[in-house]
């Protein structure tokens, strides 16, 4: 029975716990990195299915409760004991059951506790499920390194990388995404250049600016909220309120679709000075 307090103590565990109240976790999530990638996926899966009416997940919901004890039947590891890589017909087996609503919960979540044994025919078989599969399902990655899926599939998934600690190995790129944020609310042209100029002086790594990138979505979509009265996390507050005030809501909804799409790009093998200065012409041409 896994004991998940001890995550939950974690910043990464109340990034998904801020975005799980808000009903904002993707439906698709890798969780790469050193360790408690089970911990982290079987705390995102509660939040999913957790019926608290505060924080989720609350941990002690019957929800909750089950998942902890392995127990609930809508949060399902696909594994395949009997092989070392999952058989085509599980993953043809899970594909069909997603297509079956949840028993009790509002989602069904599948865990991919290894994605090692998720091989190029198994990954092409849940593609299609992954991108256009029921509202209802949730689908898990784990893996020490997210290259051991398929960019198509990692085009489709949030990434969240853990340190060894299990903290967010993102949260070295948090300071430039609340800049980057910053700097669309209220800087001009030239401060703009000169940020995206440090970040590449910096020899700031794909993985990394695809990081940032994310960060910042998470944030103009917190901003966007804002301008509808929801309550957001609590550390994007501040600087989702000036983007609110600075930015209409189909130009927050422009800036937010563009991080989406350079977060993507850095799944490529492309430079990040080609990368960034891509993203500088589109970002000057959505503020101007």
């Amino acid at each position: 029975m896994p004991d998940l307090t001890a995550f939950a103590q974690s910043h990464i565990a109340a990034r998904l716990r801020a975005a799980a109240s808000r009903g904002a976790l993707s439906h698709a999530l890798i969780f790469s990195g050193d360790a408690a990638r089970a911990d982290a996926a079987l705390y995102a899966a509660a939040g999913f299915e957790c019926v608290a009416e505060g924080d989720r997940p609350c941990l002690q919901c019957t929800h909750c409760r089950k998942i902890m004890a392995g127990i609930h039947p809508d949060v399902i590891f696909v594994r395949d004991p009997e092989h070392k890589e999952l058989s085509a017909d599980v993953v043809r087996a899970m594909r069909r059951d997603a297509f079956i609503r949840p028993n009790e919960g509002e989602r069904k979540v599948y865990i991919f506790e290894d994605c090692a044994a998720l091989n190029e025919r198994d990954q092409n078989i849940l593609l299609k499920t992954v991108e256009e599969g029921p509202p209802y399902c949730a689908f898990l990655f784990c893996a020490e390194n997210s290259a051991a899926l398929l960019q198509t599939i990692r085009s489709r998934c949030v990434e969240i990388k853990l340190g060894s600690d299990g903290t967010s190995g993102q949260d070295d790129r948090r300071d430039d995404a609340l800049t980057l944020c910053r700097l669309t609310a209220k800087g001009n042209a030239a401060s703009r250049a000169s940020f995206l100029v440090g970040l590449e002086n910096s020899r700031c790594k794909r993985e990394e600016l695809g990081a940032l990138f994310e960060s910042a979505r998470l944030i103009c979509a917190d901003a966007l909220l804002t301008r509808y009265g929801a309550e957001v996390a609590p550390e994007n507050a501040e600087i989702a309120a000036a983007l609110g005030q600075r930015l209409s809501g189909e130009r927050l909804m422009r800036v937010i679709d563009l991080l989406g799409t350079y977060r993507r790009h850095c799944d490529y093998n492309v430079g990040v000075g080609v990368t960034l200065g891509g993203f500088a012409a589109e970002w000057e041409e959505v503020l101007k």
